[in-house]
């Protein structure tokens, strides 16, 4: 017995008629007589009897009508049911640059829950050129990233912070709101290693070196622990965006470095031929930037 009889079956019932069921299921009269019949014999006992008006069931037929047509909301509430959890359970994979602000993530998540409710989002903290080859490989949907993207990639410009020094307390420069790049001569800086911010890596030298500026350097591949890897190389600061210098190193004051200014841009990246979820998701990304871009502090590498 298959839920289609089962369909047919109380459609006459409740039509009391084959001819306005065969309607009603937009099928010829003939072959819905042909599926009841087959039902009875599947059940072995008669379900319908012929009256002057057209038919109805039988004693035997009022009962499995009773069942069917609770079966049959069954069947429809389970394929609603997994027809939704289907559409929700449609995952995204977003990257993280550490020291994104945790009021940018809440908000950017709510975003998602108004605007996309049939995308799940899945975060992974990742720096950017970790995050970059992920995408490239296709082991991330969409990265959140500070280093420039290759040209094989689909990116768009999320927004722009300045970059600047969290100075260690009671130097002289703690006292400053802003430093001009030639105060940092024989200055002992910690700075992020060439693989975590290529662009900003290496414009920073070259405008120090062409400018004869000499800053003592200390490269390093650090995340979570700026004050240990400060602490062990005896710097004077450590080169971080403003939300990540009181983040990791709270008490150290943080100056903006000017004269030249070091921006430091962050993009969204996805491959560019892609699922139209990913493109929904990063647009959306996009828009949610765009109106908070003034309130958003720049994040780490």
């Amino acid at each position: 017995m298959e839920l289609r009889h089962l369909r047919y079956f109380v459609a006459v019932v409740e039509e009391r008629s084959i001819s306005r069921a065969a309607q009603r299921l937009v099928m010829s009269q003939p072959a819905l007589t042909r599926q009841i019949k087959e039902l009875e014999r599947e059940c072995g006992i008669d379900l319908l009897e012929r009256i002057p008006r057209g038919v109805e069931p039988t004693p035997a037929g009022t009962a499995l009508y009773q069942h069917a047509a609770q079966l049959l909301g069954l069947a429809a509430t389970a394929r609603d049911v997994a027809r939704s959890a289907s559409a929700a359970r449609e995952l995204i994979s977003i990257g993280l640059p550490p020291g994104l602000p945790a009021d940018w993530l809440t908000g950017l998540i709510h975003a998602f829950r108004d605007e996309t409710p049939d995308i799940r989002i899945d975060f992974t903290d990742a720096n950017s050129s970790v995050q970059l080859r992920s995408v490239q490989e296709g082991r991330l949907d969409i990265g959140i990233v500070h280093q420039h993207p290759p040209s094989n990639l689909h990116s768009a410009t999320l927004f722009e912070k300045p970059f600047g020094l969290a100075v260690r307390p009671n130097h002289p420069l703690a006292e400053r709101v802003t430093c001009p790049l030639v105060e940092l001569d024989d200055l002992r800086v910690l700075a992020h290693a060439r693989e975590q911010i290529p662009a900003e890596h290496d414009r920073l030298i070259s405008v120090a070196y062409e400018a004869g500026i000499a800053p003592i350097w200390q490269f390093a591949s650090f995340v979570e622990n700026a004050l240990a890897c400060a602490d062990a190389t005896g710097s004077h600061a450590v080169l971080l965006s403003e939300a990540s210098a009181h983040r990791l190193l709270p008490g150290w004051p943080w100056v903006e470095l000017v004269e030249p200014a070091f921006p430091m841009r962050t993009w969204l990246v996805r491959p560019e031929r892609t699922r139209a979820a990913i493109e929904a998701s990063g647009e959306l990304i996009v828009r949610y930037a765009r109106r908070v871009k003034r309130q958003v502090p720049a994040a780490e590498a």
